[in-house]
């Protein structure tokens, strides 16, 4: 599942504390950070995405950087989390931990099967009008409109 089409909110929400983690491992490059994540299921990461986020951790004092010369090639830039990146890291770790846990028992205590709506009808709870068949039919739609107005 390497490749794996995950939303991209969904990655949004989960990079800060994955990029931290690769990094806890040691120092190392952006590339090597995107194959490992990769790795690990997250899907191809794009460097427009990852890039920006190591700018601002660098802002933020969480990690420093290191130009270091290239094995046969261009030299690379290094990033390493500072003592206020591991300790950034551990309290993300632990905070997403309880977070997926959360959430992970949530969505599965979900029913077998959701209650359908029937005939297509938005809630009323949605909309703050009853849009429902049986509504207009008795209303009719131009009263069923005025209605939410009220």
């Amino acid at each position: 599942m390497s490749d794996a089409a995950w939303p991209s909110d969904w990655l949004r929400g989960v990079l800060e504390v994955c990029v931290l983690r690769v990094l806890a491992d040691g120092p190392t490059y952006g590339y090597a950070i995107g194959a490992r994540l990769a790795e690990v299921g997250l899907g191809t990461l794009k460097g427009g995405t990852l890039y920006p986020l190591l700018a601002r951790f660098e802002n933020a004092g969480l990690v420093a950087v290191e130009w270091r010369a290239g094995e046969g090639g261009p030299g690379r830039k290094y990033y390493a989390l500072t003592p206020d990146g591991t300790r950034t890291w551990h309290e993300q770790a632990s905070r997403w931990e309880l977070f997926a846990r959360l959430t992970t028992g949530f969505v599965a205590s979900a029913p077998a099967a959701a209650p359908a709506i029937a005939s297509g009808a938005v809630p009323k709870i949605a909309t703050g009008r009853d849009d429902s068949p049986q509504a207009h039919a008795t209303n009719g739609p131009q009263q069923v409109r005025d209605g939410a107005r009220r």
